[in-house]
Order: C-alpha cells, then structure tokens, then sequence
C-alpha cells in the first residue's frame, strides 16, 4: 500500500493552522466565531506599497527574479540593519525567500545534520520543532514558564548545551508569549553561547517592530555573536504582508551561499512583484509602522486588563507582539457537564464550540498549562471574545 515518507509522517500538523480552519468552517455554516487563534495584523497593506507592487506590475516585473533577491532590495535590507539595529551586513550577507517561515526552515535546513540537537526554549513557534525533525535533528525544549515571563536563562541555556548542540532558536518578541529579552538578557545568554564553539543561534526577528519597551535588541549585535546569528526577519507583520510572502535572513556569508544554494534547488527566486512592494515598505515613511505599533499597544493594555478580570487565568503582561498566553491549568478536571477540560486543547476547543471564540492550546507551543489569543483584532472583538471566554469558563466546575 502507498504511504508518505518517514519524513513527513514525523511531522505533526500545524495547530494554528488547524484551529482557524475549523473556525472558518464554523463561520462558514453561520456561526458567529471570534477568530483569535491567526498571527496575522488585521490591518490592510499601507496604500504606497500596494501601489509599488501595481507599479511593478506595469513595469513589467513578471520575469525570474534572482534566487537570492534583487540587489537593491538586499541593499535596502542592509541600510535598514545598519540604521534600526547598528549591524553592519553586505549585501552578499543577505538573502530574501517566500515569507519569514522559509527563511526559518531554510537555516535550519542548511546546518543541521541528522543526530544534531537544536535548543527550542518554550514555549515556541508550533513550527521550530518539527523543522528541526525535518532536518533529522533532535529538539531540546527548555521550559519557561509564567513565573519567568516565559525567557529563559544563561543558567539554563548552559546545562542544555551537550557536544551535538548545533543550533539555539531565540524569538523576540515572541510568539507565542511576547516576551522581550532585553539587550542586558540577551549579552548573558551570547556569553554562554561564545563559551562553546560552533554553536549557532537562529534569531527570529520577526516581530521585531511590535515592541512596548523600547528599541529592539537583536543578539547579533552582542560581542562576537555576529559571525555565530542568523537573523529570520521579513516586511509581513510590521507592514502588514503576510499574504505578500517576502521574508529574508542576515548571516554570515558562507551561510547565506549554503541557503542561495538551497532555495535555488526548489523555490528559486521569490515573487518579483512582492520584492518591489517590499522595498518599497523599507525606503518609504515609517510612519505606518508606529502607527500599527501604538494600536496593538492600545488593544494589549486592553485585553491584558479584561483577562485580569477573569477568575482562574494567570496573565502577565507581554512586552511585544500581538499574542496573549494566559496560563489556564485552574480549569484542568473541570467540567460543565458536557466538556470536561483535561488540558489546553480542551480548553481551546471549549471555548470555540461553546464561546464561539478561536483561540489554540499550548500544548502544541510547548507549554501545556497556557493557551494563546492573538489580539490581532477590533477593540469590540476584543471585549466581545473576553466576555465570552469569562462567561463560558464560568460554566466549569
């Protein structure tokens, strides 16, 4: 009989991905569902950058583009790392790829052999550890929980490194928490990792511009960590893109060959339409981009204070991004009668078939006690999903 590959059957599926089909298909049967399980801005793509890319389209940017992206898009990318972040890359340093994601799997791809272990502090991405089992490596989860506003420490970093340590993920800000390690956290953490040769750290940047305590620390600017990160980052959730699909990583060069070397076997070069729209993202105004900030700063205070008030969830208060990660494990045993909440999946599939609000369990981000909402959405859907949630957990006995 035909089967998948062993490759692929190692893979789970993507929870984020799964829960806001069902509340599509909810949606779809005229059932008034919340979405708050998507990590996408609710904003519009600003008008400047659509109308670079119709530009692009009359201009005739319809042929291959190059597999590592057009030179004045990387140059763009390398004024921008130069101006925000104080780093120094060429453009030879630069490649561009089909969204942040690629460019995440691409690295990972590129420098992990089979039996390699990969550092994945949780709670994590859905999607980091099954790249790492893609690639035949060995994931190593380090917990964080609540009590330590879900960062981890140099301390523990230290006593997960062994002799097939490869590879550390750090995302900051995060998701699925919005933490922030601070550039203070972050010089440990980079002690750590120059104390053990040929250690790398893949730095997730992508939310980089959704920050509420100020400028954006990247480890690659700590002493010596240049040459030991990778920087994941794209123009999706700052400029709202996501549909656009234009990601990009900084890195030493010899790596950036390795992933031009890979992309150019099974994607090649990215979108020519959407590289056009994206440098124009990175040369115009930025104002669109503190704009969007101060609004998810705004609905952040605001869901924050309406989960605060509702028994049995523990918050903290995230420092980036769009994501709230309550813990939620009060509600573990508990039951209306008809659901009983054995964990976190539980409770998100509670409370999208009996709140109509769409929110994912942690059990798949590596932190079963906690589930996600993202607060990508309108102030009323944001009040209206909160008091859905208390009403429904309220129910739980």
């Amino acid at each position: 009989m035909a089967q998948l590959s062993d490759r692929l059957n190692r893979l789970a599926p993507s929870a984020t991905l799964a829960m806001s089909q069902k509340s599509s298909e909810m949606k779809a049967k005229g059932v008034d569902v919340i979405n708050m399980s998507v990590g996408e801005p609710d904003f519009m793509t600003p008008e400047p950058i659509k109308e670079a890319g119709k530009k692009a389209i009359d201009d005739n940017f319809s042929k291959y583009s190059p597999v590592s992206g057009y030179p004045a898009l990387r140059n763009a990318i390398s004024k921008k790392l130069k101006a925000e972040n104080g780093l120094d890359y060429a453009a030879s340093e630069i490649i561009v790829g089909t969204g942040g994601k690629q460019g995440v799997c691409n690295t990972i791809m590129a420098l992990v052999n089979p039996g390699d272990e990969v550092i994945i502090p949780a709670p994590y991405w859905v999607s980091y550890p099954q790249m790492v089992k893609l690639a035949g490596g060995n994931p190593v989860i380090i917990s964080a929980g609540i009590e330590q506003d879900f960062k981890i420490t140099a301390d523990q970093l230290e006593a997960s490194i062994t002799p097939k340590t490869k590879m550390i993920i750090l995302c900051s800000p995060s998701n699925p928490t919005g933490s922030v390690y601070t550039k203070a956290e972050l010089d440990e953490l980079a002690k750590v990792v120059i104390s053990h040769e040929d250690v790398f750290v893949l730095s997730d940047e992508i939310y980089e511009h959704i920050n509420y305590i100020g400028k954006h620390a990247s480890i690659a600017a700590c002493p010596n960590m240049k040459e030991r990160t990778i920087i994941c980052n794209g123009v999706s959730k700052a400029y709202a893109m996501t549909g656009w699909r234009l990601g990009w990583v900084a890195a030493p060069e010899w790596i950036v060959k390795g992933l031009n070397k890979l992309q150019g076997q099974y994607t090649s070069g990215t979108s020519s339409v959407s590289q056009m729209a994206a440098l124009a993202a990175y040369e115009g105004n930025q104002q669109c981009v503190e704009d969007f900030r101060k609004t998810f700063q705004r609905r952040r205070d605001l869901i924050v204070n309406l989960a605060k008030g509702i028994p049995g969830l523990e918050v903290n208060i995230p420092q980036g991004a769009f994501y709230l990660f309550p813990k939620c494990s009060s509600f573990f045993g508990k039951s209306n009668g008809k659901y009983t909440i054995n964990n976190s999946t539980d409770l998100a599939m509670y409370l999208l078939e009996e709140g109509h609000v769409a929110t994912v369990g942690g059990d798949d981000f590596g932190s079963p006690d906690c589930f996600r909402m993202s607060y990508a959405t309108s102030d009323d859907n944001i009040k209206e999903a909160l008091q859905r949630i208390k009403d429904a957990l309220s129910k739980l006995k």
